[in-house]
C-alpha cells in the first residue's frame, strides 16, 4: 500500500494551504453556488467548509487501511487489493480527465478533487458488495459528505469524475473473490455488530457542522 505516500502528500497540500489560502479562498467562491440543501453554519461558513474538505481528504488513508484490514481478516485479500491500488492511485496519480483541471498538484484543492475519487471508489464498491452479498465490505456511510464535495466540485467535473469512477468499479468486479471465503465473510458481517462499527466510521457530517438537507429533513 502506498498509505505513507498518501499522507506525505497531505501534508505538503497542507503546508502549501498555509502559504497560499487557496483552498480559502476557492470555498470563498463556492459558498454563493453550493446547492441550498447544503446547511453551513451562519457565523464561519468558509473556515467550516475548509475544517470539512481537510477532514475528508485525511480520511482516505485512514479508509485505505480499514479496507485492507478488513479485507486480509476476510480472507479476501487478493479480490480486494486491486480496489486499494487504484484508490492510491487515484489519489496520487489521478486520471487524464483531471489534468485539465489542476493547475497545482500539491494543493488542497487538488486533493480534495482526488479525495473524491477515492472515497466514491470505496463507496461503490460497498454498494456493491451490499447489492449482490447483502452486507458492505466497510461499515461506514460516506454518502453524505461525497455529496457535499460533489457540490463544492460542480456538477460537471464531478460526473466526469464519477464516470471515471465507475469505468473502474466494472474493470474491477472481473476479479471475483473465492466464493466460500466471500460466504463467510458475508456471514460474520451479519453477526458483527454493525451500529458499534458505524461509530468508529461515522459519517464527517455527523461531527463537523455541516448538514444536508433532502426532502425537507436534515440527513
Amino acid at each position: 500500500m502506498n498509505v505513507d505516500r498518501l499522507r506525505q502528500a497531505i501534508a505538503a497540500a497542507r503546508e502549501h494551504e498555509a502559504e497560499t489560502d487557496q483552498l480559502s479562498q476557492f470555498l470563498q467562491g463556492r459558498i454563493g453556488e453550493l446547492h441550498r440543501s447544503i446547511q453551513l453554519p451562519v457565523d464561519n461558513s468558509v473556515p467550516a467548509l475548509l475544517n470539512f474538505v481537510i477532514r475528508y481528504i485525511e480520511h482516505v488513508p485512514e479508509f485505505v487501511e480499514a479496507v485492507s484490514d478488513i479485507s486480509k481478516q476476510a480472507g479476501i485479500e487478493p479480490s480486494i487489493e486491486p480496489v486499494i491500488q487504484v484508490a492510491c492511485e487515484f489519489f496520487l496519480s489521478p486520471p487524464g480527465v483531471m489534468e485539465q483541471w489542476l493547475e497545482e498538484q500539491n494543493s488542497l484543492v487538488a486533493l480534495m478533487d482526488e479525495a473524491y475519487l477515492a472515497h466514491r471508489l470505496i463507496e461503490e464498491v460497498n454498494d456493491r458488495y451490499m447489492t449482490h452479498l447483502g452486507a458492505p465490505l466497510v461499515p461506514m456511510d460516506m454518502t453524505r459528505s461525497n455529496l457535499i464535495v460533489h457540490h463544492l466540485i460542480g456538477e460537471d467535473f464531478a460526473n466526469q469524475l464519477d464516470r471515471a469512477v465507475e469505468v473502474a468499479v466494472n474493470q474491477l468486479q472481473q476479479r471475483q473473490a473465492d466464493s466460500s471465503k466471500l460466504t463467510s465473510f458475508v456471514d460474520r458481517c451479519r453477526q458483527r455488530d454493525i451500529d458499534r462499527e458505524l461509530i468508529r466510521w461515522p459519517c464527517l457530517t455527523d461531527s463537523l457542522s455541516i448538514n444536508l438537507m433532502l426532502d425537507g429533513r436534515v440527513h
